[in-house]
């Protein structure tokens, strides 16, 4: 009987996949938009040389400015930070999603078992089976088993299925994207975020050098004016001066704080247990600003995880218009059973005792008020949606991307006049210091000289920390050192497909 069930079910089921392979799916097949993409950028810079993309800053990006705290903070960062492991688990939420939409393209098989006691009056047996009554009972017992084998599946001859499928995966492979902007996005903050605890911890040693200059100022002009030499209104002006230095120096402590306890939060750790040089460092703060090859625009759409996530949103969107241009069409499922029944367990292992089925069903709806077409125009007003969103991803990574190399091009003008400044400041301070010990300049003098130092010093410090946080936004804005298949912690990697 098995044979035979078998024999009858081959050709129908041959039939089937055969039809359904030559079935294309309805709806329209995805292909990129295509994008007004410039040949070059518009600023120009030093950094910009004709190199091999392989150069390119790929994975820890944030190792081109060889500090060994911001590597740890970093490495912290992706280890420990909540906000990351969420965007994982939303690509493992996504993966599943995507293989429950790829389970639809199998059968479903179910096994069941069923078994039954019955008690009935023997004039009601005596027309079933008489063998089951005996002389003395007028009631009688008996029970009844089965043991069905069922198995239906969906003919995907309008690719509802296939497209709902490619639908997911696109989703799946932008949420993967979703957690590669997040990590770049994560990233940058940590570093721009250690760059301004450095640059403070250099302000507040230099506004420490510039509290001694002018405390030493007061000195002396509490000395003129105890001699007669000043007046008070001027020592009272330099007293001025000092405490508002003062002041400035407990403000920058509390920005010290601030940032201090960001940057433990985003690193996934309790500010109270954080730690990282609570008494700023001593010494002059030396970071050399790094060159990063920008390569041509066309780039962006390979290294940017933001424009792969709107691409892949875009394809997954058009995939769920044939979703819904299915709907206008039938579905036509397979069904099939096969199973063991009787009232006794001899009866059930009787090879005639087997039972099977075969058949199929269609279903079409008539009338529904127009809701599939209104849902056909849902799909592909979405899909507009994003195709103009994908465009508006696109003007933004150029505009980042323009702007961070614009201001790093005048940033390095700006630098290299401050440093002039600078060395034109220390050598007045030095001339001055020379001529004081020959009797040719008053202390005053020199004390003015070395606080016009201090000042240029300070700003010298300001523009290079700007420097690199802007570079640091360059390379957010280049797509940092994201990997098609970078693959968030506690995510199979067998489960993450290259993006297109």
């Amino acid at each position: 009987m098995t044979n035979r069930l078998a024999a009858r079910a081959l050709p129908i089921c041959t039939l089937a996949v055969c039809t359904l392979a030559a079935c294309h799916p309805v709806g329209p097949d995805y292909a990129r938009p295509k994008a007004d993409i410039p040949e070059a950028f518009v600023e120009a810079g030093p950094w910009k040389e004709a190199v091999p993309q392989d150069t390119i800053a790929r994975g820890d990006w944030w190792t081109l400015f060889g500090d060994p705290v911001l590597n740890g903070l970093q490495a912290e960062t992706v280890r420990q930070s909540p906000d990351l492991k969420a965007a994982a688990a939303r690509v493992l939420q996504a993966q599943a999603v995507a293989g429950i939409s790829r389970s639809y393209l199998y059968p479903e098989v179910a096994a069941g078992a069923a078994g039954q006691r019955f008690a009935n009056n023997s004039n009601f047996m005596t027309l079933v089976d008489p063998a089951l009554i005996s002389e003395n009972t007028s009631v009688i017992t008996f029970a009844y088993k089965a043991m069905p084998l069922w198995a239906t599946y969906e003919i995907d001859f309008w690719g509802r299925v296939r497209r709902m499928s490619e639908a997911t995966q696109a989703e799946m492979q932008a949420s993967l994207a979703a957690y590669q902007t997040a990590m770049l996005s994560l990233n940058g903050e940590v570093a721009q975020t250690y760059f301004g605890i450095r640059t403070t911890d250099e302000l507040l040693r230099l506004i420490e050098e510039n509290i001694g200059v002018h405390r030493a100022t007061f000195n002396l002009f509490k000395s003129r004016t105890a001699d007669g030499l000043t007046s008070d209104v001027v020592l009272l002006d330099v007293e001025t001066s000092l405490r508002t230095i003062e002041a400035q120096a407990q403000g920058l402590h509390i920005q010290r704080a601030r940032l201090v306890n960001k940057l433990a939060v985003l690193t996934g750790t309790n500010p109270e247990g954080f730690m990282l040089h609570r008494q700023p460092p001593k010494g002059p703060l030396e970071r050399a600003v790094p060159a990063v090859p920008v390569g041509l625009p066309s780039d962006l759409l390979q290294r940017r995880p933001d424009i792969a996530m709107a691409e892949r949103e875009l394809a997954a969107s058009n995939a769920k218009i044939g979703v819904a241009v299915a709907a206008y069409f039938p579905v036509v499922s397979l069904t099939s059973g096969i199973g063991f029944e009787g009232y006794s367990v001899p009866t059930i292992a009787n090879p005639t005792a087997n039972i099977w089925g075969i058949g199929f069903t269609l279903f079409q709806q008539l009338f529904n008020a127009g809701r599939i077409s209104l849902n056909v125009e849902r799909t592909r007003a979405v899909y507009e949606e994003k195709v103009a969103l994908y465009q508006g991803v696109l003007l933004k990574a150029f505009q980042e991307v323009e702007t961070a190399l614009a201001t790093l091009s005048l940033l390095e003008r700006q630098a290299r006049f401050q440093g002039q400044a600078v060395d034109s400041a220390g050598r007045t301070a030095t001339l001055a210091s020379q001529r004081f010990q020959q009797g040719l300049n008053s202390q005053l003098d020199v004390l003015i000289a070395q606080r016009n130092l201090i000042g240029a010093r300070t700003v010298a410090v300001q523009i290079d920390n700007e420097r690199l946080t802007t570079t640091v936004s360059l390379i957010k804005a280049l797509g940092g050192g994201w990997q098609d298949r970078a693959v968030p912690p506690g995510v199979p990697s067998m489960w993450v497909p290259a993006l297109k």
